[in-house]
């Protein structure tokens, strides 16, 4: 089959896994694509060389696309992600000397206390706790910022958000740069073996199923090239199907480890396809349930109410009519090109594109396109819901 030549920026990050595996077990290729995978230093920086074409799809965070067809993050260029890559597989840790502060303080660390963290951090604060996150438009200050407002003795002047890219985020913690942060694996587990750093929280613990990467282009390259759109779905779909059997676990590992890709230990980057996490040093692993997403519980689906949800935390930060932000953020979440470009591959679709976010305390049973879908769990930390539906936002 003639193929056609694509280009992908990406951050190293073990949600990338499905762009990796899509190339090297040759999903791509099956659907006419040869994918060239282009690794970037920064969100900054991929960001930019999708805007200038220089790439044409892009691992991306998930309210990015949304803040750049806003015009929030460099200039106003109206951005679709086309589905979703991944969710969850944050951590939130902090450095030695403040595990130090807490653990005297009488803390102790479950690794699953939302509540009890939060209050003995705001217990023990009383200068300025600098806390870093990959990027400003990121699901880690967003989780990290709806986390911390929970604790009113925790005065905002205390928090000073720091962006540091995921790679350097051991040697910051190392160094005293940063007291705190919330990024994406391998980088919390990196943070722990070179930094001494600890890990008190996984994202879960914030928002049990939180869109963290999509897949984007800008919109005007992907109209005018709808076929390559659909055939990267397409194989990514596979590809997230494939990382879904654990059988697939060790081989998995092994791909993402080597040099041309993640280029780390296979002690870092197990952890996060597992899900047993060390939070520190000389600890037993910890379980986490869905600590990283690829396929199951539609995952890839790029949900309208997620895209509301992130539009929300940005009309609070940058006094936007929260209405045109929604409406914005909905556009931005292609739900229609993905039922497209899976439906001859015949794929359960869910039934509608808008869901109460935060309602579902178990699997769940949804109605879909062939009935066999489940969903959930997807509560917050503090038990709200967010409910987009059609009485409130326009229709589909």
């Amino acid at each position: 089959m003639r193929t056609q030549e694509v280009h992908c920026g990406y951050i190293p990050l073990v949600d990338c896994a499905p762009l990796i595996i899509a190339k090297e077990l040759q999903f791509a290729s099956e659907e006419g694509l040869e994918l060239v995978l282009v690794r970037q230093p920064s969100w900054s920086a991929l960001r930019d060389r999708l805007i200038f074409g220089q790439i044409q799809f892009a691992h991306m965070l998930s309210p990015l696309p949304i803040a750049m067809s806003l015009g929030l993050s460099g200039p106003k260029i109206k951005t679709d992600a086309l589905m979703v890559l991944s969710a969850n597989g944050t951590m939130i840790g902090i450095s030695a000397e403040l595990d130090q502060k807490l653990t005297a303080a009488g803390w102790i660390n479950d690794f699953a206390s939302p509540d009890p963290t939060l209050k003995a951090i705001a217990a023990v604060t009383k200068q300025p706790l600098r806390v870093g996150v990959p990027f400003a438009f990121s699901m880690h200050r967003m989780l990290l910022e709806y986390w911390l407002r929970h604790a009113p003795d925790l005065h905002p002047d205390l928090i000073e958000i720091v962006t540091i890219p995921p790679p350097q985020m051991a040697e910051a913690v190392k160094s005293g740069r940063i007291d705190m942060f919330c990024v994406g694996e391998p980088w919390g587990t990196v943070a722990v073996q070179q930094s001494g750093a600890t890990l008190i929280l996984p994202s879960t613990r914030i928002w049990e199923f939180a869109p963290e990467k999509v897949l984007a282009v800008r919109n005007e390259w992907g109209q005018a090239h709808e076929f390559l759109c659909d055939a990267m779905i397409r194989a990514i779909h596979k590809a997230g199907k494939w990382l879904n059997d654990p059988q697939n676990l060790p081989l998995a590992v092994e791909i993402l480890a080597r040099s041309q890709h993640l280029d780390l230990p296979l002690h870092a980057i197990e952890p996060a396809l597992s899900g047993q996490i060390v939070p520190k040093l000389g600890t037993q692993p910890h379980h986490v349930d869905n600590l990283l997403m690829f396929h199951a519980s539609a995952t890839n689906f790029p949900w309208r109410s997620q895209a509301c949800w992130i539009a929300e935390r940005l009309a609070h930060w940058h006094d936007l009519d929260p209405e045109t932000a929604r409406q914005v953020a909905r556009d931005c979440f292609r739900t229609d090109t993905y039922r497209d470009a899976l439906a001859m591959m015949g794929a359960d679709m869910p039934g509608a594109s808008e869901k109460v976010e935060g309602a579902l305390a178990v699997p769940t049973a949804v109605a879909s396109t062939r009935g066999k879908m489940i969903l959930g769990p997807d509560r917050f930390f503090d038990d709200a819901v967010f409910d987009f539906s059609p009485a409130k936002l326009s229709k589909n």
